[in-house]
């Protein structure tokens, strides 16, 4: 049947003389014509035999490169149903195709047949002339050179005949591994299988796209025995045929709308007759979106691998204009392909990433297979409408930090905000308090960052949360057993890179639409101090995810930092602010004292006067008091907002420290600058602490600022000084606290260790055996005992003298355990329980000495064990038993306390070890506060009150009254234990002395 002339796209060239024309794309594959040259013959390509026509490959080439992907105009002259095949005319431009080729010497021209009939005479005879010029010139088939039309004769190899299971396809993969492979496609199975020419050799083989697998185009099998026919397969997707248009192939002229509904039926039955599965959805969409792409095309096959059945995997590449174009990550953009990791894991990693990315976003666009996808469960959740501003006061490691909220009043707990950046995790830092050491680059990771943000003015975009598990997150905090802690993620942006920092932003990392300014993230990736996380599908992440892979190729690339082979300098600090290095501390005093002003780092903020702070020119942490300034203890008014106020302004800031004296707690005593000038004379002139009664101006660097400052504070009725009245009595004001113990019958005692359950160790300020003790320890020499008398091999029970591992100091200790051997070494080691201080541990066998009689009196030891009187604290093994222990620990560091003993307890016997013995159950009074420890861990909401009471003395009842209303604004906020809500039992334990159970 002839028709006018249409309009289409040559999607694939057969043959040296037809072409296959589609439409326009409405919805699906467009319909399709295969139209043959009218009257011409090109020289046929190899079929069964496997040789071609000579110069059919030449022909052939010729028209696909001539006419592949361009817009003609065709018509169909006449149509020969025998061999269903269509002849007509194509017009490329203003150009006839046929006379081109014939002109060539490409294809001759049908000489005689009914079929020269349909053809106007004026067509046949341009042709015969231009075939009869191409043959006097030699063009092409009429080619005059001897043995050309045999050497075009292509020798193809046995895999493009047939013959694939002689191909060596493991030793082709080995060979050309990695290697781009010039090749030529021959047939699209599916979307992401095709069957190529690889030249110059012309294997044909068939590979499928590395990485992926597009929907399925069926299975066929043999029709049953009893020639029963399957029901017909459902119309697919890509079906939908598009409307009449003068500018496409009219639906009249598709075979497919040529039929009727009885012949569509039929032609169906018979499709799936020999169809076991029919396409998957999309598979059509898929297939097309391929053929019309890289079918008769010039394509370069990267080679990955092949799988157990021989078959190629790799990757196709396609050029658009002057790119190549991956197949396999184009198919996955646009939702018809999904990414397998069988064959993903033979790309390279950032391929692999490449896939995955492009995978998530189709099926968060829902996109063709993906368009009933339904997500997995995931414990992400996206926050809104939390973007803010603010200031950097804190860095806690090489991915985390905290912000100051510009937004949020000053001194709540808004106004800080912790961040995680998001999808990134940089090495963690570790935790002292449990022996975990930090891992590579953590401490440099951190640094750097702190260098970089402290102080900064950032942008912050909070994009998800998460509920993380007790060991996963970027950094520690206190864990509690089987309780999960969510964590917030965003994105930082710095507004302006400080002076000094050499970073430059690479051009390739800039994101369009991001806010102003530098993501803090990509900085730490491509320095290479973090990586970027590997999430799970459709879990969130970071909106510039793009971006941090990009930078961390490059970190790769260059080797940064945690990608290199480089050990991690290692740093060695003499940690001075822990328990027991007082005498190590004292010995330390000459070296801070050699400079006048020492270069220091707030690395924590205790309470307003009283820091941890850094010294990298001596590489040692100390305990650091501002000289003469009273800090505000827990509970007093202004006192959280007087760390707050340091915290904002000096921590983990560069300052400058004069170190005057050391106290008998190890803590040092000085001065203290950062770049506004001495923070005591901002701490006092903010009415945000006071001076010590017995300060002297005299003794301190910049003592009559102190003054001053104080004095305008007290002028202005500032903080700490409302309602004073010049000549009142400071000390009776500050004992209004209706939790304040006034028993007289105290003893003064310092905390030397803390156990769990609200149990700790004491010693008495006033007990001058402690320094004789000591003292006479020092004077015995006992380093210089090198050569110990074989008979001394102490048991368990002796008391001898031991070396504490912590600062090396010799002290009186009790064997607890009878004597193991060390399977590595075969010495002995012993656990000791050194009974002046309440703690225990264990040292090998060269650290002990005989006990000498210079102190061997008093034999029973100075430490006491305490419990507190009236309250229940978790044990360690309980939840929140550690978050407890810690914060005592924090409550009673460096500090004296008066005592007072409620009951005793002796139901423990004799001193075994650490936990056991006779017990004291005590009330502990802060010194500065005139507050209980009682009152502050039911006020933190770390410990419930015992039922079972007896105070009946009405100022007892008052306390006790406190303790409840303490108790219930702590279960109400739920703190801590209150957590969940009430956890009275109705079986409370009436004796308070079942709790004292030994613990070794």
């Amino acid at each position: 049947m002839a028709t006018g002339w249409l309009k289409g796209t040559v999607k694939a060239v057969p043959s040296g003389d037809s072409l296959l024309i589609m439409g326009s794309v409405r919805g699906g594959p467009p319909p399709e014509k295969t139209i043959t040259l009218a009257a011409l013959i090109a020289p046929k390509l190899a079929r069964r035999d496997g040789r071609d026509e000579p110069f059919a490959w030449d022909s052939r080439e010729f028209l696909r490169k001539k006419c592949i992907g361009k817009d003609v105009t065709f018509k169909v002259d006449y149509t020969v149903p025998a061999i269903n095949r269509e002849f007509g005319m194509v017009m490329l431009g203003s150009e006839n195709v046929a006379f081109d080729v014939v002109s060539q010497g490409w294809a001759k021209v049908r000489q005689q047949g009914s079929q020269n009939n349909e053809v106007s005479s004026a067509y046949l005879t341009e042709l015969t002339e231009r075939e009869e010029k191409a043959q006097t010139q030699g063009y092409g088939i009429w080619t005059k050179t001897p043995g050309a039309a045999e050497a075009s004769i292509r020798e193809l190899p046995p895999s493009a005949i047939g013959d694939s299971a002689n191909f060596d396809t493991m030793g082709l993969v080995e060979n050309c591994k990695g290697q781009p492979l010039p090749a030529i496609v021959e047939a699209v199975r599916d979307g992401s299988t095709v069957r190529v020419y690889l030249l110059p050799e012309f294997h044909y083989v068939q590979v499928y796209c590395a990485g992926v697998q597009s929907p399925s185009m069926g299975r066929r099998v043999q029709p049953t025995e009893s020639g029963a026919v399957p029901v017909a397969p459902k119309v697919g997707d890509g079906d939908t045929e598009p409307k009449e248009d003068e500018a496409t192939i009219p639906p009249a002229e598709s075979p497919i709308a040529t039929q009727t509904a009885a012949q569509k039926l039929a032609a169906a039955n018979v499709a799936a007759a020999n169809a076991e599965v029919p396409p998957d959805p999309f598979a059509r969409e898929a297939k097309h979106f391929t053929e019309v792409r890289v079918l008769n095309r010039d394509v370069r096959i990267v080679l990955e691998g092949a799988d157990k059945f021989n078959n190629l995997i790799g990757s196709i590449h396609y050029p658009d204009k002057d790119a190549a174009i991956d197949l396999s990550l184009e198919l996955v953009k646009q939702g018809l392909a999904r990414v397998v990791e069988w064959s993903a894991n033979m790309l390279e990693e950032e391929a692999k990433k490449r896939l995955k990315t492009a995978e998530l976003q189709a099926k968060k666009d829902r996109l063709k297979i993906w368009t009933n996808y339904v997500p997995p469960a995931t414990n992400s959740k996206a926050i809104r409408d939390v973007n803010f501003t603010g200031k950097v006061i804190e860095v806690v490691s090489g991915d985390c930090i905290v912000v100051a909220d510009d937004a949020a009043p000053f001194s709540t707990p808004a106004a800080e905000r912790r961040v995680n950046l998001s999808s990134i995790r940089a090495p963690k830092i570790g935790n002292p308090k449990k022996d975990e050491r930090p891992a590579a680059y953590a401490r440099e990771a951190k640094e750097y960052l702190r260098t970089l943000l402290i102080g900064q003015q950032v942008t912050v975009s909070m994009e998800y949360s998460r509920k993380m598990g007790l060991t996963d997150g970027p950094t520690p905090v206190p864990a509690t057993p089987g309780v999960d802690r969510t964590m917030d993620f965003g994105s930082v942006f710095l507004l302006s890179v400080p002076k000094g920092e050499a970073f430059e932003m690479p051009p390739s990392l800039a994101v369009a639409g991001q806010p102003q300014g530098v993501n803090v993230a990509e900085i730490i990736v491509a320095r290479g101090f973090a990586t970027v996380v590997r999430h799970r599908d459709f879990e969130e992440r970071s909106n510039y995810y793009e971006a941090l892979l990009a930078a961390e190729a490059k970190a790769l690339k260059a080797k940064r930092k945690i990608h290199s082979q480089k050990e991690s300098p290692v740093a060695h600090i003499n940690d001075l602010s822990l328990q027991g290095t007082t005498k190590k501390a004292k010995d330390f005093l000459p070296f801070l004292q050699r400079s006048r002003r020492l270069p220091a780092i707030v690395d924590y903020v205790l309470s307003g006067a009283r820091f941890k702070l850094m010294i990298p020119k001596e590489t040692c942490a100390i305990a650091f008091s501002l000289s003469g300034v009273r800090s505000l203890g827990r509970g007093e008014p202004y006192a959280d907002e007087s760390i707050c106020f340091m915290r904002h302004r000096i921590l983990q800031r560069d300052v400058e420290i004069e170190v005057e004296t050391v106290d008998k707690t190890g803590t040092f005593l000085g001065s203290l600058w950062d770049a506004k000038g001495n923070v005591s004379v901002a701490l006092l002139e903010n009415g945000l602490a006071k001076l010590h009664p017995m300060f002297s101006p005299e003794r301190t660097t910049e003592g009559h600022l102190l003054v001053q400052a104080q004095a305008r504070a007290k002028k202005q009725l500032l903080k700490v000084w409302e309602g004073y009245v010049e000549g009142q009595d400071e000390a009776k004001s500050a004992t209004s606290d209706s939790t304040n113990v006034r028993d007289t019958s105290v003893i003064v005692v310092r905390v030397t260790d803390i156990l769990g359950g609200g149990r700790f160790y004491i010693q008495s300020v006033e007990d001058a055996r402690v320094g004789a003790i000591q003292q006479s320890l020092e004077g015995l020499r006992l380093k210089d005992m090198h050569m110990l008398p074989s008979s001394f091999q102490p048991a368990k029970g002796d008391t001898v003298i031991a070396q504490f591992t912590g600062d090396d100091s010799w002290n009186r200790a009790l064997i607890v355990t009878a004597p193991r051997q060390v399977p590595t070494s075969g010495k002995a080691e012993y656990d000791v329980f050194y009974i002046d201080y309440g703690n225990q541990e264990t040292v090998p066998h060269s650290r002990l000495r005989p006990l000498d009689p210079a102190v061997s009196s008093p034999l029973q030891g100075l430490a006491q064990l305490c419990s507190l009187a009236h309250v229940k604290v978790p044990e360690l093994e309980e939840d929140f038993g550690e978050e407890a222990a810690q914060f005592i620990s924090g409550v009673v560091s460096n500090k004296v306390f008066r005592m007072i003993v409620e009951e005793k307890d002796t139901t423990g016997g004799k001193v075994k070890g650490q936990g056991t013995g006779p017990r004291l159950i005590v009330t502990l009074i802060e010194q500065e506060t005139n507050k209980s420890i009682q009152a502050i861990l039911l006020e933190a909401g770390l410990a419930r009150l015992e039922k079972k009471h007896d105070w009946d003395s009405p100022e007892k009842k008052e306390v006790f009254a406190k303790y409840e209303q303490l108790q219930d604004e702590a279960r109400k906020a739920r703190h801590n234990i209150w957590m969940y809500g009430d956890i009275e039992s109705d079986e409370e334990d009436n004796s308070r002395f079942q709790r004292g159970s030994a613990r070794r």
